[in-house]
């Protein structure tokens, strides 16, 4: 079976935790019948195959990027230039997204990128609270909302993912919350970690190429 009707099942199927507080937004495109055939061909163009990717963990999506196409770090814009997908979004970029396609340009492309990789999340949907993005650990009572979720997340998309290496996107709370994830299940044999992009592009944009070189090192190891 190739990996896109994985990853789509897997999608299609997403829920937010049940027990969120109620002041708490969640951001699910893939239940939006407008974004959902974008998606579709999304994963049917650079997932139509049968090798398993190496993973790489976001935190969750956010209200200009992913949370908007369905696709982690992409946005409206790199959907339609880099990705050849045409769409009907406002045409917004986000920092991060920005970074990310300059990494995967300088990889290769995109096609080439996908062939090996696929990025995810800890918690694959976004949140928002007061009209401003919010990242999974900044939520009360995060650790007894997310733990389960985030095991159960992964172990739903264990048919299509390497399980000898994962990459973590950040170098905080999420690499520290998915390790201890790990230490416990033993998904992965080991797990790396590059910096957040929305850091780089916020406080190191006059290193950027540095950091791409980074990536592009870790991705190759």
């Amino acid at each position: 079976m190739n990996i896109s009707k994985q990853i789509l099942d897997f999608l299609k199927k997403l829920h937010p935790p049940s027990n969120l507080p109620q002041d708490v937004i969640t951001l699910n495109p893939y239940a939006d019948a407008r974004v959902w055939p974008l998606v579709e061909k999304f994963y049917q163009i650079y997932y139509n195959s049968q090798e398993k990717k190496t993973i790489l963990f976001g935190i969750n999506p956010g209200r200009l990027g992913g949370g908007i196409t369905g696709i982690p770090f992409t946005d409206p814009i790199r959907l339609e230039e880099d990705c050849q997908i045409p769409n009907h979004f406002d045409k917004r970029a986000e920092l991060s997204s920005r970074f990310i396609y300059d990494m995967i340009n300088s990889y290769g492309g995109p096609e080439k990128f996908y062939s090996r990789f696929y990025i995810s999340a800890v918690s694959p949907l976004g949140y928002m609270m007061d009209g401003k993005n919010l990242n999974y650990y900044e939520i009360p009572s995060w650790k007894q909302i997310f733990t389960d979720y985030a095991v159960d997340m992964i172990r739903q998309q264990e048919g299509f993912i390497n399980t000898d290496m994962a990459i973590c996107i950040g170098q905080g709370q999420n690499l520290k919350f998915l390790e201890e994830i790990n230490k416990k299940h033993q998904f992965f044999k080991k797990i790396i970690t590059v910096p957040h992009p929305r850091w780089i592009m916020q406080y190191r944009l006059k290193k950027k190429d540095l950091f791409i070189q980074e990536y592009l090192d870790k991705l190759s190891g």
